[in-house]
Parts: structure tokens; sequence; C-alpha cells
């Protein structure tokens, strides 16, 4: 899938793509606000303490470093993918889009994800792909059905203009969502409480494969835009409300 193994910023254009399926999302539970905050500012202090230590920040005795960044936010490779054991995981604490001023890009990856997101108070997280979502909601059992609407990716013109659907992970929030391998996704934070845990099922397969020298998230990322684009362009702070 990756023409060069270990490149970090390759870019695939996005109207030269095809998503291979559609990210598949199930809403999981809400929270009381202080409860939200509780979970999401533990988790995401974990993964501000790994980047400032040494042991965390350098390669390991299988060669890892687990601190990592990415587009969306800081990472942490929780669990290290091991002999007959094919999995790793990751927590990201994400960066706030309003703060920064830029968005991630879209993009694909050289292997399935399966991704928990995760909002506090006064946060939530944009979702979009090129592909439609299929939303599982178990009538009786979902706690909340997501907001989901439609709109261009920027930066195309009247030839090359990219339809991108979008949901929203509202406050206080969990959403599981299921990434195949090839599928566009664009993970954006509006709000300072949100992190992810996300399970990547077969990384030491993916780093075999792709022939790629380690363990890097950006490595295993094929961009579908050459720039970040504005804050404007996956804000959705008029869907910022409390639930």
């Amino acid at each position: 899938m990756k023409r060069i193994a270990d490149d970090l910023n390759e870019v695939c254009p996005a109207d030269d793509f095809r998503d291979s399926g559609s990210c598949v999302v199930t809403p999981v539970v809400q929270f009381e606000p202080a409860t939200a905050a509780s979970i999401v500012q533990a988790l995401a202090g974990v993964v501000r303490r790994a980047h400032q230590l040494t042991a965390t920040t350098t390669a390991d005795r299988q060669g890892i470093t687990r601190a990592q960044t990415f587009e969306e936010g800081d990472v942490y490779m929780l669990e290290a993918p091991f002999e007959g054991f094919h999995a790793d995981r990751y927590l990201m604490d994400f960066y706030d889009v309003t703060e920064r001023g830029i968005c991630s890009r879209m993009h694909l990856h050289t292997g399935l994800r399966f991704v928990r997101m995760m909002t506090g108070p006064e946060t939530i997280i944009r979702v979009s792909s090129f592909a439609p979502f299929e939303l599982r909601v178990v009538s009786g059992l979902a706690p909340f059905v997501p907001d989901e609407f439609v709109d261009v990716l920027p930066g195309g013109d009247e030839h090359t203009d990219r339809t991108r659907y979008n949901l929203i992970v509202p406050p206080n929030s969990w959403i599981d969502l299921q990434i195949p391998s090839g599928t566009s996704h664009q993970f954006n934070a509006i709000g300072p409480n949100a992190v992810i845990d996300s399970v990547h099922p077969e990384e030491s397969i993916e780093v075999l494969r792709e022939n790629m020298s380690g363990y890097r998230m950006m490595a295993q990322t094929i961009f579908l835009a050459e720039e970040r684009p504005a804050a404007a362009t996956c804000g959705g702070t008029d869907r910022v409300r409390e639930t």
C-alpha cells in the first residue's frame, strides 16, 4: 500500500482515492459531566506524562519509541506487540482545533483500526470520511444517536470536489469506530477534553508487510491532502452542548 515504507508524509490525491469500506459507528455510553471529565483527564494524563519521560521518548529494548505524535494529538503506545500477539494499543490526547487554528488531514492506514472515542465537558469530536458511516444503534440500548451531516472537502475545485460525510461525538460520550484497512477518516476535537483508546489489531504485520523500519503511526498513514486545512473547515462549535 505504501510507495515509500517509512515516509511520514505520503500523500495520495483525494480525487484518485476510493474507499475500500465504510467506518462502522457504535454509540456506547454517556456520562455526567464530572464523571466524563475524570475519565478523560486521567487517560490524557497518562499520555502527557509519557511525553515527559526518557523511558518512553527514546527507543526501548524492542526498538519502539512509545511516545509519538500524530496530526490529531499526542499518542502513547500503551501495549506493544510481541511474538504470537500482533496487536498493540495506543492512547491519544487530542489537540484542540480551536487553539491550534488548523485541522488534521483526511487519511487512511495500512491496516484496520478499532477506535474508542471519549469526550468530556464542552468538547466534541468531528469524525469525517469520504464513505457514508454505518451506524449501529440498538433500540432501547444505544444512549444517543449522533448527529450526521454532509459537506464538501475543502481545497478542491469544481472538477475534484469530494463529498465528506461527518458525524459528531457529543460531549461526555463514548463512541466506538471500526475502520477497515484502506478506509478514509478524519478526526478533529473541538474543545479541550477528548481522548482516543485505539487498538491496531495487526500492526506488527503491517510493519513487516510494508517493509517499515519500525512502529511509527505516521509511517502507517497515507494522507489525502498535501496541507492541513484551516480550523474553520472542521469546526462544529455550534454543536457543542452538554448532554
